[in-house]
């Protein structure tokens, strides 16, 4: 399966990034985790209703504050529990997917807890529902720290889709799921930054939480996660100012990277790097 597919009537896709241009006025199972950024961006493409992969819930329930947020629009949006299917893999969810939250948009349309993903999908499919604007992003979503005595810049994004051409050689601390989409090695990064930090997203399913550290070491990119509990995810700020080191790959190992360590150490460490 692509990263963007039909069936039945709701989109599948491995990120509320890839979701193409059909999507407006559509149901979409997107992997991506239920934080404010990622539903946000999903309802801005025009999205009527919403299953998403609750990110092991984490600090402050930031897995799923989506499904609020997306409530107070009237747009029905569900959790897909992160050990029942792989985060970042639409395919994955769509078959193995089952629900852990509902907004009560989406329980009013008939979405329970424990619901196989698809069905809740086609539940909302059913229904007469349409796009609606969400307004302007909520948060700030990028932030830029400039390096001091010749250490390397470091940057912080809400979202892995966010990285750009000045970011190459940064240390980027992305409040994006670990996850590789759709399980390939070229979703890792889009560009060569010098290292990167994500969410774990409870690991979850089949380690996938975790799953873009090995693609990055085949890259020699230092990499680390920090564990959901500690961060809300889809918030590279939290990251960097509670985050705690949960993964590290090969790459950042040899650097003096470790578990536990805080996510500014971290960074700091990854900075510091001639």
């Amino acid at each position: 399966m692509s990263s963007s597919t039909t069936l039945r009537d709701v989109l599948v896709c491995d990120s509320v990034t890839r979701m193409g241009d059909n999507v407006r006025g559509h149901v979409a199972m997107a992997a991506s985790h239920g934080g404010v950024f990622a539903v946000h961006l999903a309802l801005t493409e025009g999205v009527a209703g919403l299953v998403v992969c609750d990110a092991g819930v984490g600090l402050e329930r930031a897995g799923i504050a989506g499904l609020d947020y997306a409530n107070g629009l009237g747009v029905p949006c569900a959790a897909i529990h992160h050990r029942s299917a792989r985060i970042g893999d639409g395919a994955d969810c769509a078959a193995r997917g089952l629900i852990s939250f509902a907004n009560a948009r989406a329980v009013a349309l008939g979405v329970r807890v424990g619901m196989p993903a698809m069905e809740a999908a086609r539940c909302m499919a059913a229904a007469q529902l349409g796009a609606v604007d969400p307004g302007p992003s909520p948060g700030e979503s990028r932030k830029v720290l400039p390096g001091t005595h010749g250490h390397r810049t470091v940057v912080l994004i809400d979202s892995a889709s966010l990285v750009a051409e000045e970011d190459a050689e940064s240390v980027v601390i992305t409040a994006s799921h670990g996850g590789l989409l759709g399980g390939r090695f070229e979703t890792a990064i889009k560009l060569p930054v010098f290292a990167a930090l994500y969410n774990d997203a409870g690991v979850g399913c089949d380690g996938a939480g975790v799953s873009r550290l090995p693609a990055l070491d085949a890259r020699s990119i230092p990499a680390a996660t920090v564990a959901a509990s500690s961060a809300r995810i889809g918030d590279a700020r939290s990251a960097w100012e509670t985050g705690v080191i949960s993964r590290v790959n090969r790459a950042a190992y040899a650097l003096g990277a470790r578990e536990g360590q805080g996510a500014r150490d971290w960074a700091e460490l990854m900075a510091a790097v001639h």
